[in-house]
């Protein structure tokens, strides 16, 4: 399985959006500062996360998810973080 995943950091009102098999481990590399272009925004939260049944799933998700403007991208998080797989 492959996940689709939105972190936010409060203190910089920022969102990042990633696929991965593992979301457990991949928020801690996000959060531990190993992953370059998100250290400067420690700490992240999760704040949605979806199951897709392929890699090549979860990427064409996150490509669409990554061309939202922030409106939409709230809107989507609303309708479908209760939906969480992890």
């Amino acid at each position: 399985m492959f996940y689709v995943y939105i972190i936010y950091s409060l203190d910089f009102d920022k969102f990042y959006i990633g696929q991965t098999q593992n979301f457990e481990e991949r928020i801690l590399r996000h959060n531990s500062g190993y992953e370059k272009a998100t250290s400067p925004y420690i700490p992240w939260v999760k704040k949605c996360v979806l199951e897709k049944s392929s890699r090549s799933e979860a990427m064409v998700l996150e490509k669409k998810l990554k061309n939202l403007n922030r409106e939409r991208l709230l809107m989507f998080i609303e309708k479908y973080a209760g939906r969480d797989e992890t």
